[in-house]
C-alpha cells in the first residue's frame, strides 16, 4: 500500500488519506485513486459517480446527505482550499451528531472518505476552489436531505474568515436544525 497514507479519525469511518506525490523539475505526478490500495485500507466501494464544482472564497455548500440512497464519498481538492466537514448521522453511532473537519488544498493533496449516513459540507477559504468528488450511489434530486451550517447542538468550528461574507444556495439556507432533524 506504499502510494497513500491513511489516518483515521476520532469518528469511526472518516479517513484522511495523503497520496504520495511524485515530483521534479517537470512538475508532479498523483495517483488519485487505485481501488486496489484503497480496498487495502478499509475502503472498499465501488465508486460509479463523480462530481466536480467551483466556487469562490466565502462559499459554504452543505451540510447535505441523502435520505433513502446515502452514498459513500471520496472527496479533493484540484484548485484552492477548503475546510471540509462531515457529520455522523448514525443514529446507533456512540459519536452521533458528532463531526469532524479536515483542511483539504491543492498542494496538500489530500482525500477526505466520508461514509455512508454522514452531512457533508466545505467551506471555500481561498480565492477559488475546484472540489471533486466520487461517490458510490448516483445523485437522485428527491432524496436530499441537509441541516443547518451553524447548528448549536452539532457546533461546526468553522474558520470564518475576517470580513468575507458567507455565500449559501437558497435551500442551505433552509435546512432544519439537528434537533428538528432527530424528531423527524
Amino acid at each position: 500500500m506504499g502510494k497513500i497514507t491513511v489516518e483515521t479519525c476520532e469518528i469511526e469511518g472518516l479517513k484522511v488519506i495523503t497520496p504520495q506525490v511524485f515530483g521534479d523539475a517537470r512538475g508532479y505526478f498523483v495517483e488519485t485513486y487505485n481501488y486496489n490500495d484503497y480496498k487495502e485500507a478499509g475502503i472498499d466501494q465501488i465508486f460509479v459517480q463523480d462530481n466536480q464544482s467551483a466556487s469562490k472564497r466565502g462559499v459554504l455548500r452543505g451540510l447535505h446527505f441523502q435520505k433513502e440512497f446515502p452514498q459513500d464519498k471520496l472527496v479533493r481538492v484540484i484548485k484552492g482550499e477548503v475546510f471540509d466537514v462531515a457529520v455522523d448521522l448514525r443514529p446507533d453511532s456512540p459519536t452521533f451528531g458528532k463531526w469532524h473537519g479536515v483542511l483539504l488544498t491543492e498542494e496538500n493533496k489530500k482525500q477526505f472518505f466520508v461514509p455512508k449516513n454522514f452531512a457533508h459540507g466545505f467551506l471555500v477559504l481561498s480565492d477559488y476552489a475546484e472540489f471533486c468528488y466520487k461517490c458510490t450511489d448516483f445523485y437522485h434530486p428527491n432524496d436530499e436531505g441537509g441541516l443547518m451550517w451553524n447548528d448549536p447542538d452539532i457546533g461546526v468550528e468553522w474558520p470564518l474568515q475576517e470580513g468575507v461574507e458567507l455565500t449559501f444556495s437558497e435551500k442551505d439556507t433552509k435546512w432544519p436544525s439537528f434537533k428538528e432533524y432527530t424528531q423527524q
